[in-house]
């Protein structure tokens, strides 16, 4: 039977709740836990461990049953939370994960603990954890087996399995096998509710059932859970059969049902269950490539409305464009997600990587709900890992630095995230010693990536970071020294379309800002032409639309809008557009990205579009001021302008003839003129 369906559910689901077991202790460190938290605690790695038990992934169960042991003795009050012992339970999540992560790649069943975990287990009983061992998998049947355990209850179980659970990769033996390891079960009868004849058998539906009585000391919750993955579709009945005590004094009252009948209290469901379905991302990804075809397909059929000059057509043609524009909003928010996604393994990082330096340090986090493509996610999570690293590392100051220039103690990093201009932006900042410029321009001169004595802008002087193989740190270390990472990042982070900018104060503390597309896929945008080619710019990063008007300036790349200056650029120069005639009247597009505004110069506005955004050939990968291309409803192809590229063009090129017009200025003064 091919199980890797629910193998690959339960893997991700095992990681979602380790991930929960290492929120919840690390809450622990800044706040005590409640009955609530310790209790989620528990269901956390004991929910891994039933699941475990369906595949036979026999080393996760022993080992889960070591830390539920701890953890029982938590929620008891026998143990208290002590730091050492969190540290012990943290490194015991890792412990779990690594033998998730060879479940992963393994074929066989885990059977044995690794060294390792055997090590923790030593650790645990250091800190007065006694480890009762776990029962065994047994076979099935077990009539002849008995409970030991002095609170054991009497269960009887009768589970009718639905004709798909086969087809979801469940076996219906492994739920035994996993109660097996639970209790005592006794009095086994297979049932065949709806066995057709024999040529009509489908080996791939379920006709099975089971009825038997269960003794254990579990929990309704842990023998109900067994059956999580079997639910659908499947009836499943739990009663107690264990007599309830009743004083001698106080009689049953008449309505009160015989304690062979009495139900257990229905297994208490979560407000939101049912109301979310998990989607494999391929499928997701599928369906967004034909919305974008559809999109293609829905702007070719208008172009051809356009030119019958069909009223009736073009009508009915608008209400397609309209429907298409609200299925592609909705597939595009199925991609979306919280950052909070990335954002939730950084409170372990900054813990661990502190402890090593021997500082302390406070993460905050805001803005975790802000939501972006989940391609993105997965991609990000590198580049903020080296960058959070490296504030760790290089940003803080030791305790005694920060006492000394009359600091806090305890450094602070800030993640934040938030929407911006059609954009989304990271930061990463903290409150350490900044950037020494002069330290970055002396390395720089030292490898000679610039000449002593030029004269540099701390924009230019932080863009020295992203070199290849840069790096002020005096000495190698496992963390940092190496100078391999920011080039690595600032390419990441470029091939997801987006920038990155640095922000620093000497003696106070760096931001470093990651701007990103809100996503990848499909986008409004605003069609120009250039001469005889087309070009699309991203709509939410289009102010307005202002006619050229010529005037008579010393300073050819900017005019004045409204009392402000705008820096230009034209559309021409920059792709050396020169062999076809300028028009009567042409354009400035005013575009804007983060807090800089910028005017591109074209020939003639055509209107706003939906384009499939397509990677670019290997042959323009290193095309300056494109960032993809689209294929319109006439089937010519557009290229879709960088903005946040050319908006940094234009603005180095007006600062550029500012600064020349200036040194101009003082020459013609020295000379007399």
């Amino acid at each position: 039977m091919d199980l890797s369906k629910a193998k690959d559910t339960f893997l991700q689901e095992a990681r979602e709740l380790l991930q929960q077991f290492e929120t919840l202790l690390l809450k622990a460190e800044s706040a005590s836990l409640d009955s609530e938290d310790l209790g989620a605690l528990f269901r956390t790695v004991h929910t891994i461990k039933g699941s475990a038990g369906l595949f036979g992934f026999e080393a996760i169960v022993s080992f889960c049953h070591t830390v539920e042991n701890v953890l029982a003795q938590l929620r008891s009050g026998t143990l208290s939370l002590t730091p050492e012992l969190s540290q012990l339970l943290l490194l015991c999540r890792d412990g779990i994960s690594r033998l998730v992560d060879d479940a992963e790649v393994s074929e066989t069943p885990l059977v044995e603990v690794p060294e390792a975990e055997r090590a923790l287990q030593d650790a645990l009983a250091s800190v007065g954890v006694h480890e009762e061992t776990p029962a065994k998998p047994r076979s099935i049947p077990v009539a002849t087996m008995h409970a030991d355990v002095d609170d054991a209850q009497r269960w009887h179980i009768r589970v009718k399995f639905g004709a798909d659970v086969l087809r979801g990769g469940v076996d219906p033996i492994a739920c035994l096998r996993y109660l097996s390891t639970l209790g005592t079960i006794s009095g086994m009868q297979t049932l065949f509710p709806s066995l057709p004849a024999l040529d009509e058998l489908d080996p791939e539906t379920c006709y099975i059932g089971f009825d038997f009585t269960l003794t254990s000391s579990a929990s309704l919750a842990e023998i109900d859970g067994t059956f999580d993955f079997a639910r659908e579709g499947s009836e499943i009945e739990i009663k107690s059969l264990t007599p309830v005590a009743v004083p001698a004094a106080a009689p049953a009252p008449d309505n009160q049902p015989e304690p062979e009948a009495r139900h257990a209290e229905p297994v208490a469901r979560k407000p939101g269950e049912g109301k979310f379905l998990k989607v494999e991302a391929a499928k997701l990804d599928r369906l967004i490539n034909l919305v974008g075809e559809l999109v293609i397909a829905g702007a070719a059929a208008n172009v051809l409305s356009v030119n019958r000059n069909d009223n009736q057509m073009q009508e009915a043609i608008s209400t397609i464009s309209t429907l298409i524009e609200q299925i592609r909003d909705g597939a595009l928010n199925m991609r979306m997600v919280p950052v909070g996604e990335i954002f939730q393994r950084f409170p372990r990082v900054v813990r661990d990587v502190a402890h090593e330096l021997g500082k302390d340090i406070e993460l905050r986090i805001s803005g975790e709900e802000t939501e972006l493509d989940k391609s993105m996610v997965e991609k990000l999570t590198d580049p903020l890992m080296h960058i959070v690293r490296n504030a760790l590392d290089h940003g803080i100051e030791p305790a005694a630095e920060r006492k000394s220039s009359g600091k806090p103690t305890r450094g602070k990093i800030e993640l934040m995230a938030y929407h911006e201009s059609g954009s989304v932006v990271l930061e990463v900042s903290d409150d350490g010693g900044g950037i020494r410029r002069d330290k970055v321009i002396h390395k720089a001169v030292e490898r000679g990536l610039i000449e002593s004595g030029a004269g540099l802008t701390d924009a230019q002087v932080y863009h020295l970071l992203f070199e290849p193989g840069f790096s002020t740190a005096e000495a190698v270390t496992n963390l940092s020294g190496r100078g391999v990472g920011m080039d690595v990042v600032k390419k990441n982070i470029e091939a997801l379309r987006g920038e990155i900018e640095i922000e620093s104060r000497e003696g106070q503390g760096t931001t470093m800002r990651l701007r990103l597309p809100l996503t990848l896929a499909i986008i409004d945008g605003f069609l120009v032409q250039v001469g005889p080619s087309q070009f699309v710019i991203p709509l939410d990063m289009v102010l307005e639309c202002i006619e050229l008007v010529t005037q008579e300036s010393r300073y050819r790349r900017y005019i004045e809008l409204r009392g402000e200056v705008l820096p230009y650029i034209d559309v021409r120069d920059i792709f050396d557009i020169h062999d076809a005639a300028l028009p009567s009247y042409r354009y400035i597009v005013v575009v804007q990205y983060g807090n800089k505004r910028a005017g591109l110069v074209v020939d003639h506005l055509l209107g706003e579009l939906q384009v499939v955004i397509k990677p670019l050939g290997k042959l323009f990968r290193g095309a300056q001021g494109i960032s993809g291309s689209a294929i319109l409803g006439s089937g010519e192809v557009a290229l879709i302008l960088d903005v946040p590229q050319l908006v940094q063009v234009a603005c180095r090129q007006e600062k550029e003839e500012i600064e020349h017009h200036h040194e101009r200025s003082h020459t013609e003064h020295a000379c007399g003129k």
